[in-house]
């Protein structure tokens, strides 16, 4: 069977059908290509075929796109020259892709078939990259479908002409959110937008193709008639000369320059506007080529795509039975516990959401309210939606309620006093084989499960704030920790349909014990005199999301000075970060406690906007005379983070680079373009890593001393994806 079959009517309509074998949704693999380009030829060449319309043979989807295994390893397949080999390639997909435009036209746009496109529902990538080469796309009205172009989210951008034609169709403004930001639409908007010509009612999509296919409709594409001009005007046009200048300020602002493909995009499409349509594909293919020998781009798609669903669908699960909830017991109604009961109610479940006071579990059930209300405004949500997901909301005080939830996620405050004692008036209330889990940060999961008869039922679930928009969930295994209790867990969390790393107990999990030295170094390097804006915007430069300093104020200070307390109390000699602890226990003193007290290293006006830094901080921490290099800079912080992630392999903390990874960037935006810590160490190689730490260390103390397993892969002249890459990556999508 072959992904692309052609059926030729009596009404002279060859229909071909895309149904990818094995697939719930068509992928686009290599291997089809020229299956599609042979069925294109024959259809033109048949003089009993008077037009063409391409559709999907899935129920209520055309296509998810390109093969992201299949792109991530184009470089690889490429050949000996492998950007030639790309391009080639390329080239040969846009020229599949303008026979279908040209559709047996001549030089002066006479003749032809007319092709269209019939979307039962989503079309995504290369899945919009073929409509787009089409004469007119119909799509059927369905509501559920998403379309749009969304590579740029994985690193890359459309490289099938989808950028070229995009623009060439709707301008460079109105095509900006579609490529720079992956905007999708469903039919209705996507017609608005001008992307896809007609929304048809999906039982009469494609007679309603067929209908327009044998109408003898006018097929060249305006950019294929003499004297086009570009909606908006060209980049020679006053008005196409605004747009560009503000599309660069806007991408540079947007990403600081870290990301290759925003940057490639935004060339692609200038370079493009100044020539004719066809010079303008090559021009698209030639950056294309850019962004896939950027390693950056086969990293992003292996962290975000392929170990991003892998371990959403249980990469790393015990093979145990299935451990869906039904019924989920939630203790304490603060923030944390109100967002958790909010996911769970929206995912189905029932919810019983417990408080000391019911004046407290009435306000954290009113979390749901209101966030279903801004919902409904947005047009979101509906009010049947709403009261569904508040009637599966208990709100008591009786922990007596708790009878028959099979997993209890306790959410109370960060004391293992208190939490011992809710833990045992649950456990006292719920079945034997209810699973116990404990939100919590930083404290040892082995211990807290002490307050359990049944450790082996025990784990813990570190949630991130805002529960309802982090995507990542970090489940920590203590030392008596069963399988069954993973499982549950690890079923939960893709039950709420977010992203699970499941690592071994040791002090701040993975994902603290990685950011904590993150915001530390930048707090040294205050101390010190570096400038504090050359500290917070080299991290921006990286790509991280917010600076350390602004992370520390956003986080609270205060929280940082109690979490340096208890780390000191339980290290004691061992305790590294002497030099930190002065700088946040003199702002802990000075009360300025961060963005929630509108003081920290930042000066907020009443509504909480940052102001700058504080002057204050300049006067008690001089500017140094000499300021370091941004690379040094950008070095100290990375190092920072990455060291602890191997040592947490080291360790067994982690156990699965893949989670290392996605962790990392899910948690608290560790550079996306890089794929991750592992990844950034593969992509500069171990033995500079290990060299650069070296130095680090020579200069700035122990903390940069290079990790053994490190110092082995340097030798080796090993990547870490090399040795501890698992066969699951290697797996089509």
């Amino acid at each position: 069977m072959t992904d692309f079959t052609m059926e030729k009517g009596a009404d002279g309509v060859a229909v071909i059908t895309w149904d990818t074998e094995g697939k719930s949704m068509n992928v686009m693999t290599m291997e089809a290509w020229p299956v599609l380009d042979g069925l294109i030829d024959d259809a033109l060449a048949d003089d009993a075929v008077k037009g063409i319309v391409i559709t999907s043979g899935k129920d209520g989807t055309f296509a998810g796109g390109m093969d992201l295994n299949v792109i991530s390893k184009m470089k690889d397949m490429a050949g000996d020259e492998p950007a030639k080999g790309l391009f080639e390639g390329l080239m040969n997909m846009h020229g599949i892709l303008r026979k279908i435009e040209r559709a047996g036209m001549d030089d002066k746009n006479k003749g032809g078939k007319p092709i269209a496109a019939a979307l039962p529902g989503t079309a995504l990538g290369i899945g919009l990259e073929i409509p787009l080469a089409c004469h007119r796309i119909f799509a059927a009205d369905n509501p559920k479908a998403k379309i749009g172009l969304p590579e740029i989210m994985v690193g890359i951008f459309p490289g099938a002409g989808g950028t070229t034609r995009l623009v060439r169709k709707l301008g460079a403004m109105a095509a900006s959110p579609l490529l720079l930001q992956g905007k999708l639409n469903d039919p209705k908007k996507a017609k608005s937008a001008g992307v896809v010509d007609e929304v048809v009612a999906p039982e009469e999509l494609l007679a309603k193709a067929k209908e327009w296919v044998l109408s003898e409709p006018q097929i060249v594409k305006p950019w294929d008639e003499k004297g086009y001009k570009m909606p908006g005007g060209a980049p020679y046009h006053p008005a196409g000369f605004m747009t560009f200048v503000g599309a660069s300020a806007m991408v540079n602002k947007e990403t600081q320059g870290a990301f290759p493909a925003a940057k490639a995009l935004l060339s692609a499409v200038y370079e493009g506007a100044l020539v004719p349509f066809d010079t303008a594909l090559k021009i698209e293919a030639r950056w294309f080529t850019n962004v896939l020998m950027n390693p950056s781009s086969s990293a992003m798609i292996r962290s975000l795509f392929v170990n991003k669903e892998a371990l959403e669908k249980g990469a790393n699960r015990p093979d145990v039975p299935d451990q869906k909830v039904k019924k989920v017991g939630v203790l304490g109604a603060g923030m944390m516990g109100a967002g958790i009961t909010l996911v769970s109610a929206m995912a189905g479940m029932q919810v019983v959401l417990i408080d000391q006071k019911q004046e407290a579990a009435d306000k954290g059930k009113s979390y749901t309210a209101d966030y279903m209300g801004k919902g409904i405004k947005r047009g979101k949500a509906t009010e049947e939606k709403k009261a569904a997901a508040l009637d599966l909301i208990t709100a008591t005080t009786d922990y007596a309620a708790l009878d028959g939830c099979d997993l209890i996620i306790e959410a109370v405050f960060e004391d293992p006093k208190v939490k011992a004692e809710v833990t045992k008036q649950a456990l006292a209330n719920v079945g034997e084989d209810c699973i116990f889990a404990t939100n919590t940060s930083t404290l040892p999961i082995t211990e807290l499960a002490k307050a359990s008869d049944t450790p082996d039922q025990f784990i813990g679930i570190h949630f991130f704030s805002p529960v309802e928009k982090m995507m990542l969930v970090e489940i920590i295994k203590g030392k008596e920790t069963g399988p069954r209790a993973v499982a549950k867990a690890l079923d939960y969390v893709r039950q709420i349909r977010k992203t699970p790393i499941a690592v071994n107990d040791a002090r701040f999990f993975y994902c603290n014990r990685c950011i904590i030295p993150y915001i530390n170094e930048g707090i040294r390097m205050v101390a010190e005199g570096v400038a504090p804006a050359l500290i917070d915007n080299a991290a921006r430069q990286l790509g991280f999301p917010v600076g350390p300093l602004q992370l520390v104020d956003e986080t609270s200070i205060d929280l940082g000075a109690k979490i340096a307390r208890a780390t000191k109390a339980a290290m004691g000699d061992d305790y590294p970060d002497e030099a930190v602890d002065e700088v946040i226990f003199w702002m802990e003193g000075e009360g300025r406690l961060g963005r929630k007290s509108k003081a920290g290293f930042y000066d907020y006006d009443e509504k909480g906007k940052r102001q700058g830094y504080w002057p204050g901080l300049a006067e008690k921490y001089p500017r140094a005379a000499e300021q370091p290099d941004l690379i040094e800079v950008q070095h100290r912080l990375m190092f920072a983070q990455v060291l602890e992630a191997v040592r947490a392999l080291e360790e067994g903390v982690l156990e699965d680079i893949r989670e290392g990874d996605v962790g990392a960037i899910l948690a608290w935006g560790f550079a996306p373009w890089s794929g991750g810590p592992f990844s950034w160490l593969d992509i500069i190689g171990a033995p500079y890593a290990a060299e650069r730490c070296d130095q680090l260390t020579e200069k700035f103390g122990p903390r940069f001393t290079t990790p053994d397993l490190l110092r082995e892969l340097a030798e080796k002249n090993q990547t870490f994806y090399a040795r501890f890459g698992t066969a699951s990556e290697d797996e089509a999508a």
